[in-house]
């Protein structure tokens, strides 16, 4: 006991309830050994008077190398409708000038940025793999390393989900934009996978750096190029992410190629499962979002990313209705803010519905939809993640982030509004201490490298 430390906040979220009176205890590898309401264990805790501590958040799809054209986006081509597919030739246009330091400076800021907000955990979506020609680099997994880099410098654990991309679309012709991503030949793919996988076992502990597969998407990879990656995946037991139903035109094209939606093929090839996340999912049917549920796949929803990008609501009601697992991501990084959304799940609904409180479970209490919410942003991103994070429970990570009851956007809450104020109300601004392994990266809201990643961020993209 002589080397635990611990943690004693006025109200603490862990078994699904707000706590109060209790103190978190983790040991010297900041694994979480107990809690304590004994006035002993409560007076060797640190006190943390005017806070509430709650599990670090889990984003389980990011793209940070997106971050660059933040605000730089937001105009109608002349003579255009301004949309997904144009917004994405923008988006080429600056991955195809990205040097690997502008790509490592990127994802240093935009992983800062996580922390900052609560954010303890990530998953990478990273396909910006070759040369802006398409040259591989002398080591093909340069810049995945600098993007793992980056985000144990800040102290963020991360799962690199080496992308596949492996031609430009169904019956589309090349794309130069698309040339730093394309790695044709799947055995050529695996091989760079399989080293990386080499490479992150022999530098970094397991519970911090993990590498998982992520076929982009059902236009960048054919069934064979599909069928290789994915049995490679399994066999390593890895994660398995993918970008599915995002637009009207990718089901249309799959429906030309194979016959079928992209959901119903990839369940006729077995590949629904606990292991897969589809990557938005926003237009699909009932009877898909019921599949997906019974399945175990879990569904990635990027809110706040989709709304930029006029994507469409993810049909969460019809997810949840059957079952099924929604955990959120920052995606295009033009906000990142994981409890903004997890409240978009539901306001896009009420938009669309005329209605309040569509996700709410059917006499589930006056804080259930606000934990079902908070569930997607903790929890649901861990199983998608496969790693085991997202709660705070004896045998389990100590990464959680503590928020000031005193700050206005939550200065009203008590024991029983808690979680509907934080997944609601709460500004960035409450956000003041995260702790990883129960070691502080950042305390009442700053971390020591602030200044020099921003500096450095503004330098190399100026």
């Amino acid at each position: 006991m002589s080397d635990e430390q611990g943690w004693y906040p006025d109200y603490l979220f862990a078994g699904g309830q707000v706590q109060t009176g209790t103190a978190l205890f983790a040991d010297e590898s900041g694994t979480i050994v107990r809690f304590s309401k004994l006035p002993s264990d409560l007076d060797r805790a640190r006190r943390l008077p005017g806070r509430a501590l709650l599990p670090g958040l889990v984003n389980a799809h990011s793209h940070t190398f997106q971050r660059v054209i933040r605000g730089s986006t937001e105009s109608r081509p002349k003579g255009q409708r301004d949309t997904f597919w144009t917004w994405r030739e923008k988006m080429y246009q600056a991955a195809t000038r990205l040097t690997p330091e502008q790509i490592y400076q990127a994802a240093r800021a935009t992983f800062l940025e996580m922390l900052l907000s609560g954010i303890t955990s990530v998953g990478e979506f990273h396909y910006l793999h070759h040369q802006p020609d398409g040259t591989r680099y002398e080591d093909p997994n340069l810049t995945a390393k600098l993007v793992i880099q980056a985000a144990r410098e800040i102290g963020l654990r991360i799962v690199l989900l080496r992308t596949a991309y492996g031609r430009a679309g169904y019956r589309t012709p090349a794309n130069r934009g698309q040339l730093r991503f394309l790695t044709k030949d799947p055995d050529e793919f695996i091989a760079d996978t399989e080293a990386l996988c080499s490479w992150v076992n022999d530098v970094y502990p397991a519970d911090a750096v993990a590498v998982g597969v992520a076929p982009h998407s059902v236009r960048a990879v054919v069934e064979s190029y599909l069928r290789a990656i994915i049995d490679f995946a399994r066999w390593r037991d890895l994660p398995v992410h993918m970008h599915v139903s995002e637009q009207p035109e990718e089901n249309a094209d799959c429906i030309q190629e194979y016959g079928l939606s992209p959901i119903r093929w990839l369940d006729r090839m077995g590949f629904l499962a606990e292991w897969f996340t589809v990557v938005n999912g926003i237009h699909i049917t009932d009877e898909e979002a019921h599949r997906l549920a019974v399945s175990g796949s879990s569904v990635c929803a990027c809110p706040t990313s989709e709304r930029n990008l006029g994507d469409g609501p993810l049909p969460a009601d019809r997810l949840f209705a059957s079952g099924g697992s929604i955990c959120l991501g920052s995606d295009s990084q033009i906000q990142i803010d994981l409890l903004e959304d997890a409240r978009l799940l539901e306001y896009h609904l009420r938009m669309c519905r005329f209605e309040r409180a569509v996700l709410d479970p059917v006499g589930g209490g006056s804080d259930s939809l606000a934990k079902r919410l908070f569930h997607a942003a903790t929890l649901a991103g861990a199983k998608a993640l496969a790693q085991p994070v997202g709660e705070l429970a004896v045998g389990k990570p100590a990464d959680f982030f503590t928020v000031d009851l005193n700050d206005l956007s939550i200065a009203s809450a008590t024991s029983d509004t808690l979680i509907s104020q934080v997944v609601f109300s709460l500004e960035r601004t409450a956000v003041k201490d995260v702790y990883v392994a129960g070691q502080p990266l950042v305390v009442d809201g700053y971390h020591p490298l602030k200044e020099t990643i921003v500096s450095d961020f503004q330098r190399e993209l100026a």
